[in-house]
C-alpha cells in the first residue's frame, strides 16, 4: 500500500472530474501534479502541487484552481480536510482510519510492505568493487562493496531484474607485479632473503601465498629466469587473491552473480569487435588531439591515433582507443566491457567507481550511448573517501596490508552489520568519517545504535505481552490509536513505499539509511512520551483490547526497520 499513490490517484481523479464538467481545460497533462509531505509537518499530512503546475496551461489562478479542488477532495472518505495555502498549494489532512487502515496493510502485507513494481522487471546491471587482484580489500572499496550490494538489494525491492558483477582487472601491468611479489614471497617459503623493491606487494598476506606455492610446485621455479615462472606464478597469484578477496565479501555477505575477467577480452576479437562496432557508426577515425590545457592526460600523444567521436555523446574531447604504436589504450578493453553488458540485453548498467574515477564518467556514459545508439542509460556512481578513526586519531595501516587498513580489519573491529551501516549514512559523493569508538556509543548520535535499540525495544515489549497472555496475531481494533505522536509515527510508516521508489529511482541507498533514523526517532520520542502519560504506553494494564491496538502500531514499525535493514544487509536485532 503506498498511501502517496492512492491519494494522488484521488487528485488526478477529482482533476479529470473537474475538466469534464467544464472547471478546467480539456486536454491538460497531469504527468507533472505530485502528492508529497509538506515541508512543514504542521502544514498538513500530504500537499499537492496541482494547482500551481496547471494555472499556466489552464490560464487561470492556481487559487482558484486548488479552492476547486480542495471542494472536490473534501467529499474523500479518506480526506479530512483540504486547505489552500500561500500561492496555490493545497494542503491534506487525512481522516483518523486512513492512518490505521495503514498500520493494518503494513502488518498484512509483513516482508512485502514497501515492495513495489516499479521495476517493472527491468534487467539492470550493477558493476561494484571490481578491485584490482593484487591483495586484500582496502576500507574505500568496503563503502563501494557496501553500496553496491545495498543498491542491488534496493533495486530487487523494487522489481527490477538484478545482476551483482565483479569486473576483475586482471589484464594489466598490476598483476605482472603481483607475481613477481609472490615470486619473493616463494623465494622467503625457501629461505632466501628477499627486498621488496618500490613498486612490488610486501604486505604480510603474500606469505602465506608464497609457502602455498612451494607447496605446490617445490623448487621448480627457483634460480630460473622470469619468463619461465611470470605466466604460471600470475595466474595462480590472480587466483589467490579473488580467492582472498571473496572471503573478504562474505564477511559483509556480498555475494556477486558475475565475475569477469578483463583477460578474456585480450586475444579473443572482443575489442576488435566492439571498436568495429563503433567503426561501423562512423564514430572511429584516424588523428591527432590539440595538446590539453593543464595537466596532461596519460592518453594524449602528440601523433596520429585512433580516436574515438566521444564528443558527440556529450564528452569533452575525442577519446584514443588505439595508440600510435598499435596496441589499445586503458579505453579500450573497458569499451569492449560495456559493449559485452550491452550485447547481454540489459536494460540499464551502473557502474560504481572510486572517487579517483571520475575522468572516467563522461567517455564511458559516451562509449556505452554509442554501443546502444542511446537505449541503455549508464548511471556512474563515484565513492568518495573513507577516513577511518578512532576519536581524534586516525587509523591508516594494517598489520596485513601493511600500507592501508583493509576490510576485514573494519569488520573485525566494529562487525558486519555496523560496517553496513555506517557506508551507508553519508551519500556515496560526500566524504565519510568512519569513527570505530562512535559506533560503540549507545546514543542518538549513533544511528546504527538507534535505529537497532528501536527494534530491540519493540521486541521486548512484544515478549511482555506473549508473556502476560496477550494475542497480537490476529487484527485488533485501532481505534486506541488516537494520540498525535502515534499519528506522526503512523505517518513516517506511510511514507515507506514512497521513499522506497524515490530511493530507487534516483539509485541512493543512503535514503534509507536516513529514513531509518527518522522513523526510529519518532518510535523513541512516542515511547518517551508514553513514559510521561501512562495512556500512552504500549501495554495497557487491564485493558486488552488497547493494548493490542497499540501493539499493532509498534509491530508495523518493527516490519518497516526490518525490512529497511533487509535493504541495507543488516540483521534486526531482539535484544541490546
Amino acid at each position: 500500500m503506498n498511501l502517496f499513490d492512492d491519494i494522488r490517484t484521488a487528485v488526478i481523479d477529482a482533476l479529470d472530474t473537474m475538466m469534464r464538467d467544464g472547471a478546467l481545460p480539456e486536454g491538460l497533462s497531469l504527468d507533472a501534479v505530485a502528492v508529497e509531505p509538506p515541508r512543514d509537518p504542521a502544514h498538513g499530512d500530504m500537499a499537492t502541487n496541482a494547482a500551481m503546475v496547471l494555472a499556466k496551461p489552464a490560464g487561470q489562478k492556481p487559487r482558484d484552481i486548488a479552492e476547486r479542488l480542495a471542494t472536490r477532495l473534501a467529499g474523500d472518505p479518506r480526506i479530512a480536510s483540504a486547505e489552500v495555502a500561500g500561492p496555490g498549494f493545497l494542503n491534506l489532512r487525512l481522516a483518523a482510519g486512513t492512518w490505521r487502515e495503514l498500520v493494518l496493510a503494513a502488518l498484512a502485507q509483513g516482508d512485502a510492505f514497501g515492495r513495489s513494481t516499479v521495476g517493472l522487471g527491468r534487467k539492470v546491471n550493477v558493476e561494484f568493487v571490481s578491485a584490482n587482484p593484487t591483495g586484500p580489500m582496502h576500507v574505500g572499496h568496503t563503502r563501494g562493496a557496501v553500496f553496491g550490494d545495498a543498491l542491488a538489494r534496493l533495486l530487487d525491492f523494487t522489481g527490477h531484474d538484478v545482476t551483482r558483477e565483479y569486473y576483475i582487472n586482471d589484464g594489466g601491468a598490476q598483476v605482472d607485479v603481483l607475481a613477481r611479489s609472490v615470486y619473493l614471497r616463494y623465494l622467503e617459503a625457501h629461505g632466501k632473503d628477499v627486498a621488496f623493491e618500490d613498486g612490488t606487494y610486501p604486505g604480510d598476506y603474500l606469505v602465506p601465498v608464497g609457502a602455498a606455492l612451494k607447496a605446490k610446485v617445490g623448487d621448480a621455479y627457483l634460480g630460473k629466469d622470469e619468463g619461465e615462472w611470470l605466466v604460471p606464478i600470475r595466474e595462480y597469484a590472480t587466483d589467490a587473491m579473488m580467492d582472498l578477496i571473496r572471503e573478504d565479501l562474505a564477511l559483509l555477505s556480498v555475494e556477486m552473480d558475475v565475475f569477469y575477467s578483463e583477460k578474456s577480452l585480450y586475444g579473443t576479437g572482443r575489442i576488435e569487435a566492439a571498436i568495429e562496432d563503433l567503426k561501423g557508426k562512423g564514430l572511429i577515425y584516424e588523428g591527432t588531439l590539440e595538446p590539453p590545457k593543464g595537466k596532461t592526460p596519460e592518453d594524449w600523444e602528440p601523433r596520429v591515433q585512433t580516436l574515438f567521436k566521444s564528443t558527440e555523446y556529450g564528452d569533452d574531447v575525442d577519446r584514443p582507443v588505439m595508440k600510435s604504436d598499435g596496441s589499445w589504450t586503458y579505453f579500450a578493453p573497458d569499451i569492449a566491457y560495456h559493449y559485452d553488458k550491452v550485447s547481454r540485453g540489459y536494460d540499464e548498467l551502473i557502474d560504481i567507481f572510486g572517487a579517483d574515477h571520475g575522468g572516467y564518467v563522461k567517455r564511458m556514459k559516451a562509449a556505452v550511448a554509442a554501443l546502444s545508439e542511446n537505449r541503455v542509460p549508464l548511471d556512474i556512481k563515484l565513492m568518495q573517501l573513507v577516513r577511518l578513526k578512532r576519536g581524534d586519531e586516525e587509523l591508516k595501516m594494517s598489520k596485513r596490508a601493511g600500507t592501508f587498513v583493509t576490510l576485514r580489519d573494519v569488520v573485525e573491529m566494529v562487525g558486519p552489520d555496523v560496517t553496513r551501516f555506517v557506508m551507508l549514512t553519508r551519500k556515496n559523493d560526500a566524504p565519510l568519517d568512519f569513527d570505530v569508538e562512535k559506533v560503540r556509543e549507545q546514543s542518538k548520535d549513533n544511528p546504527v545504535f538507534y535505529v537497532q535499540y528501536a527494534h530491540a525495544r519493540i521486541s521486548s515489549v512484544l515478549r511482555k505481552a506473549e508473556e502476560a497472555g496477550i494475542d497480537t496475531s490476529t487484527p485488533a481494533d485501532l481505534a486506541s490509536i488516537a494520540d498525535p505522536a502515534e499519528f506522526a509515527l503512523v505517518a513516517k510508516l506511510a511514507d515507506w513505499p514512497r521513499m522506497v521508489e524515490i530511493a530507487a529511482q534516483a539509485h541512493e541507498p543512503h535514503r534509507v539509511a536516513f529514513y531509518l533514523y527518522d522513523l526510529a526517532s519518532e518510535f523513541h520520542a512516542l515511547w518517551n512520551k508514553g513514559n510521561a502519560q501512562a495512556e500512552l504506553r504500549f501495554i495497557q494494564e487491564d485493558d486488552v483490547d488497547t493494548t493490542r491496538g497499540k501493539l499493532a502500531l509498534i509491530r508495523a514499525v518493527a516490519i518497516v526497520i526490518s525490512n529497511g535493514l533487509g535493504i541495507l544487509g543488516v540483521k534486526p536485532v531482539e535484544k541490546m
